[in-house]
């Protein structure tokens, strides 16, 4: 199935039946509050499956949006029910990366509580370019990250203000480029460097 961007697959309060894996594209987790302010919790990219815990739990407590086009595949709670009972190496496999979300998420935490502004930023871009590569979907000595400022706001708890400074900063030093819809990081190593980056949270299996 194609799924358009600024789309939900998943919205919160939703009882899927079915578990939704990303081939191609962007998504996001995400929660808006009663004042109608969003707060984004997570990244999906291609290979990551968007709600892998339905077939345990009924409801969905945050919703799941596009930010590009993106080509889903759509998994029944039985297949999935079955496949776990069968082969102990894919119940593993989905606990593995429930764990891998659980220390992203702790380390999303320490970045909002202890990080300033353009350390959050630099941290998540270079994950984000970390979780690329381990996908092979890098583009050689640069990333495009199909992110526009408000959206990075959503994520980091930053007004758009202050993520302009962050983003204006990293551009004049040649961090990064900027169009309308996309960011594309350039010096990732010095990026690294300048935010004590360290991907161990990612749980990286590398390739052979």
């Amino acid at each position: 199935m194609t799924g358009h961007a600024h789309s939900d697959v998943i919205r919160e309060g939703d009882r899927p039946e079915q578990v939704i894996l990303l081939l191609r594209g962007w998504a996001c987790r995400y929660k808006v509050l009663e004042n109608g302010s969003r707060q984004i919790v997570a990244y999906l990219v291609p290979g990551d499956l968007c709600d892998p815990h339905v077939f345990i739990l009924d409801v969905m407590d945050h919703s799941i949006g596009l930010l590009t086009d993106a080509t889903l595949a759509f998994i029944s709670r039985e297949a999935i029910i079955h496949l776990t009972d069968c082969c102990p190496k894919i119940a593993r496999a989905l606990w593995w990366s429930t764990l891998v979300d659980e220390a992203v998420l702790r380390h999303w935490l320490v970045n909002l509580g202890q990080r300033d502004a353009f350390d959050r930023v630099a941290h998540l871009f270079c994950e984000l370019w970390d979780r690329m590569r381990q996908v092979c979907l890098d583009a050689g000595d640069a990333l495009e990250v199909p992110l526009t400022q408000e959206q990075l706001g959503d994520t980091m708890a930053l007004t758009t203000v202050h993520t302009n400074r962050v983003i204006q900063r990293m551009r004049t030093e040649g961090l990064i480029s900027v169009t309308r819809k996309m960011i594309r990081v350039h010096d990732i190593e010095r990026l690294r460097a300048m935010c004590g980056y360290d991907p161990t949270y990612l749980h990286l299996r590398r390739r052979a």
